[in-house]
């Protein structure tokens, strides 16, 4: 194990703020990373290393930040006077000079960082420290008659222990008149480019892989924040005139700001705060490694999507079959019931027999210590031509992302989130499981009371949606949303999966559950993502597709379970109740009680071993370089035929150096010697149809 590796270290490489010999810069480091800032004759980054493989990845100097107020360009800071775009000598930084027409800083503090959201969680997650480390802020403003009394902070944050940094800004109008922004790029980088090439469209060629960018403002319904992604833009940079591309369109200029966003006017005595960029500097092309260092932020700044109750997924028709999916819960070991879609629950319901009919379920599921909540449906849906969103080419409803849907700005969007916040606050609830809004949607609409009109009415409806989780991850309720809201409040996602795959034969949805399962934890913790599992019929399919009666199907419904908990992954299990013998109940209590046996590792990262073909064996391995329980592997068999195989299973992540003591579920520990590599080799033999699984010390 390589003692200085941050992915193995739960303590140590503490953020510290330092001025330079010569007290010209200012250095912001943990000992993984390094940004750098020359303080005179304006705030400049004029360095960002990458300490754990000694990579510079900038090359010129840009603004700390770029606005657009009134349709004119601000520039942040900066020196200017670069000639040379290809890399930067330190000498040549004292002969560059401010902006002439921008925002200059007066001043900078520094203090602890502070959690963005004051989450409250009584569910289960895994114990930890909360993150630490130092923000630092500049402050700049303009002597431009346009922006008078407009005051820039320009904010970062640098976490112990990982090579993170997180950037936002500030604008807050002290002055006399109305100011309409029209865009915020919160970061602007000259990075090193990626590849060389002669010639080559920018959209072709490879990104900086040496920095990972992710912000909170991200929506696609795709699963994944790759393709969720409002924000990052690679630019060309037309003035790096020794770059080796012919017609100079590297994509070396990395800037940070959403393309239809903000648009709106800032009244004297408002502020507004841009996206929040986390920047992390990678040290390798692994997809692996990657992924960790991605899940490791994730933990970091957003703690909260750790927690992962075990919960069902109720349909019900009365109130009768609620209490009894609450007493079923009771006797298998199960922490929630949600009612799902179809069921007879009605969040937007706010007259008092309703509010004092579930407040009543939730104080008997509580009073039995099991937490409850509910499904509510904002998009896919039509409400009326005044509050549906506006297609700005027609002036109609229309032309949202599923066609018609309703605007979070509009009188019916604003109401719902009163009376979403209204029927927790009364009910006592625990769990909202939110199916839209899909705030990608622009509203053409200028009568709508949370917006002006097209050009403010995604920000807006993302501030109102944004808003609404925070309000309730503050108070404790969980959320299950679907789309890419992690870093605003929400804890979980679907793992990724097609929804009619539900409606096939329980052969092929094992393979493709573990299939959904090993592509979507590679940029997603264990607890940040749902799968599915259909007790009755869903989307189709005939009796080869479910597993009621449940009786009848147990071993299918026991691997199935084992699988999901088997990776940390809650499945929703859909249906009207967990069992339907005493048979059944054993099976699940047995499986419950197994995952909590095992749930902190089981709760840690996931190493991938082999995919899930149908051909040959697949599993994966939970790793916990800080626990006493180093690893736990999971080695699936999808053949009719015996199977004996040697497994070698990668152990560098476990924090196992010499040996490895590994026992076959609950049989005899056998040691193991790790090679070079910090590999052995395991000989494993599943039954047809069948998995084991193995515990690492």
């Amino acid at each position: 194990m390589n003692k200085s590796d941050w992915l193995l270290q739960s303590k140590g490489n503490t953020t510290g703020l330092y001025r330079s010999e010569d007290g010209k810069d200012l250095i912001i480091t943990n000992g993984i990373a390094q940004r750098t800032f020359r303080i005179e004759p304006d705030i400049a980054c004029i360095g960002y290393k990458n300490l754990a493989n000694d990579q510079e990845l900038l090359r010129a100097i840009k603004p700390e930040a770029r606005i657009i107020i009134n349709g004119k360009e601000f520039q942040v800071g900066g020196l200017f006077g670069q000639k040379e775009q290809a890399y930067l000598l330190p000498e040549w930084v004292k002969e560059f000079s401010k902006s002439k027409d921008g925002f200059h800083c007066t001043g900078y503090s520094q203090g602890p960082v502070k959690p963005f959201v004051n989450w409250k969680m009584a569910m289960w997650y895994p114990k930890q420290s909360p993150a630490k480390g130092k923000q630092l802020n500049f402050y700049f403003r303009s002597d431009n008659p346009i922006v008078n009394g407009l005051e820039i902070g320009v904010h970062y944050e640098m976490y112990d222990g990982i090579p993170l940094m997180v950037k936002w800004v500030s604008l807050e109008n002290k002055g006399t008149s109305t100011l309409h922004i029209n865009r915020v790029v919160n970061e602007i980088l000259a990075l090193v480019e990626e590849e060389s090439a002669v010639v080559g469209k920018p959209e072709v060629m490879k990104k900086q892989h040496g920095i990972y960018v992710e912000t909170n403002y991200a929506f696609n319904n795709a699963m994944r924040y790759d393709i969720s992604d409002q924000t990052t833009h690679w630019k060309m940079d037309s003035t790096y005139t020794s770059q080796v591309n012919y017609n100079y369109e590297t994509p070396c200029n990395l800037e940070v700001y959403p393309e239809n966003a903000p648009g709106i006017d800032l009244a004297p005595g408002q502020s507004l705060k841009s996206v929040r960029t986390h920047e992390i500097l990678m040290d390798s092309y692994d997809r692996e490694r990657r992924g960790l260092a991605i899940r490791k932020m994730y933990r970091t700044v957003a703690p909260w999507t750790t927690s992962n109750p075990i919960f069902m997924h109720l349909v019900s028709s009365n109130d009768e079959e609620v209490k009894r999916a609450v007493d079923q819960c009771v006797a298998t070991g199960y922490e929630a019931v949600i009612l799902s879609f179809g069921s007879h629950l009605n969040m937007e319901d706010s007259a008092a027999a309703n509010i004092a009919k579930w407040k009543l379920l939730a104080d008997y599921a509580h009073s039995k210590g099991i937490v409850i909540g509910g499904y509510s449906l904002f998009s896919s849906r039509r409400i009326s031509d005044e509050d549906d969103v506006v297609d700005p080419k027609t002036g109609k409803p229309g032309g949202a992302f599923f066609g018609n849907a309703p605007c979070f700005g509009s009188k019916w969007g604003l109401a719902y989130r009163d009376k979403i916040k209204y029927f927790f606050a009364k009910t006592g609830f625990d769990i909202w499981e939110n199916d839209g809004p899909y705030p990608g949607d622009r509203c053409g609409s200028t009568t709508h009371p949370g917006h002006k009109g097209y050009e403010d009415s995604q920000w807006q409806q993302m501030e109102i949606q944004k808003e609404l989780y925070k309000w309730l991850n503050e108070r404790g309720v969980y959320i299950n949303a679907p789309d890419w809201y992690f870093l605003d409040g929400t804890h979980k996602i679907a793992i990724g999966y097609r929804e009619v795959n539900f409606s096939l034969s329980r052969e092929q949805q094992k393979i493709l559950n573990r299939q959904n399962i090993y592509d979507g934890t590679f940029e997603k913790t264990p607890s940040m993502g749902w799968g599915f599992v259909p007790l009755t019929r869903y989307q189709g399919g005939g009796q080869e597709a479910i597993l009621e009666p449940l009786k009848d199907h147990l071993k299918d419904y026991e691997q199935l379970m084992m699988q999901y908990y088997g990776a940390g992954v809650q499945a929703c299990y859909r249906g009207p109740r967990l069992y339907d013998a005493d048979t059944t109940r054993q099976v699940v209590s047995r499986v419950v009680s197994w995952y909590k046996k095992y749930r902190d590792i089981l709760n840690s990262d996931i190493i991938h071993l082999r995919r899930a073909d149908g051909r040959d064996w697949d599993g994966w391995m939970h790793v916990s370089p800080q626990s006493p329980t180093k690893g736990l592997v999971m080695i699936f068999n999808p053949t009719n035929e015996k199977m004996v195989r040697t497994v070698k299973l990668p152990l560098y992540y476990t924090g196992l150096t010499q040996t490895a003591s590994i026992r076959e579920k609950e049989g005899k520990l056998k040691t193991y010697t790790l090679n070079r590599n910090y590999e052995i080799q395991l000989t494993v033999t599943l039954e047809p149809n069948g998995y084991s699984w193995w515990v690492i010390q």
